[in-house]
């Protein structure tokens, strides 16, 4: 159940909404930005997971092994039959993925949502999503690379947390599996999110090379995730607001060149100077050119953050990795760049 104070400031802004357009959200009409903060309820054992795959398509089998990674864990599971309808090279049209993420926020049955993989996709539905829904039934939302969008999207329109974290496809992983677990069922205040231990053969990869930027700590709420699909939501109505906020990044098979060109469009850009910190995951594959006189990741990510003077760190165990931890956009953290040390201040979740 929903803190009195948090219901009531949800509530007020939906009315108001209500009453100055003469009618609530719509998959049609611009929805209001809230300004409280929504908190989805927690995912304990025996809750039914609703799966969805909001963009590229994925394969049967794939499907069948996060059933039964879910099932494992304690979950119930639940899909529709507009989950697997190929279109293209996504899992199914525009109108069909919308409409399930919509049904799965309106559905009594589903506790919480989870994005089956990332691929190409969310950003095209972006304008199909029923805010309306979903601020009137708020449930954790979970998915990294392009589900970066819908998580960061769908907090702007609404106040709802949402969690970066596994996607079914890479589910099966215990670390993953116990820092989802920490974050969506078992919360706490001020976690404290712990990187996963490097394996021999990461301690000598560049990718994994865990370093401050720049040092310092900083306060504020957690944003971000794949950078690619970051400067997507650029010009568009979802554009994040860096502003005080601790920026998470990550990406992958992107050559130092493309990272460099992203970052520095952030960096163009109105707020991404204010942010209060600045965290990269592990950024796999992006180490690697085919030009001899290529920067290195590292290069690039100095060259380009250094001087923005802003608390910032390299290395933490989130993105295309196998070790992937669960961090809640929207949600207030303390960040230690020197230590490499993110805490979660707050519960994610109602009790």
């Amino acid at each position: 159940m929903l803190p009195r104070r948090k219901f009531l400031t949800a509530a007020l802004s939906l009315s108001a909404y209500q009453i100055v357009s003469g009618k609530g959200f719509s998959k049609t009409a611009d929805p209001l930005k809230l300004t409280g903060k929504l908190y989805p309820k927690p995912l304990k054992k025996g809750a039914t997971i609703g799966l969805i795959a909001p963009g590229y398509r994925f394969a049967e089998e794939t499907l069948t092994k996060a059933k039964s990674v879910l099932r494992k864990m304690g979950y119930n599971v639940y899909c529709t039959e507009r989950l697997s309808k190929p279109y293209g090279y996504f899992s199914n049209t525009d109108e069909e993925r919308a409409t399930d993420l919509n049904h799965m926020f309106e559905n009594k049955v589903v506790d919480g949502i989870l994005c089956i993989r990332g691929g190409y996709g969310c950003t095209r539905i972006m304008h199909l999503i029923d805010y309306g829904v979903i601020a009137s039934n708020p449930k954790a939302l979970i998915g990294f690379s392009d589900v970066t969008a819908l998580l960061n999207g769908i907090h702007q329109m609404t106040g709802l947390i949402t969690f970066h974290g596994p996607v079914g496809s890479t589910l099966d992983d215990g670390y993953s599996q116990k820092s989802l677990i920490d974050i969506v069922q078992k919360p706490k205040e001020n976690r404290v999110i712990r990187n996963a231990k490097l394996t021999k053969e990461q301690l000598i990869d560049a990718e994994y090379e865990r370093y401050t930027i720049n040092p310092g700590e900083a306060k504020g709420e957690l944003c971000g995730g794949s950078l690619t699909l970051i400067n997507a939501l650029i010009g568009t109505p979802h554009e994040i607001d860096f502003t005080d906020k601790i920026v998470c990044i990550e990406d992958v098979e992107e050559s130092p060149y493309r990272i460099d060109r992203m970052l520095t469009q952030l960096i163009e850009g109105k707020t991404f100077k204010k942010a209060s910190g600045i965290l990269f995951g592990v950024c796999k594959g992006c180490n690697t050119s085919n030009n001899p006189n290529s920067f290195t990741l590292k290069e690039v990510i100095l060259d380009r953050i250094k001087p923005l003077e802003i608390p910032a760190a390299y290395g933490f165990s989130f993105g295309h990795v196998e070790q992937n931890f669960t961090f809640p956009i929207g949600m207030e953290a303390y960040f230690d760049a020197d230590r490499l040390k993110l805490k979660i201040i707050q519960k994610p979740v109602t009790k």
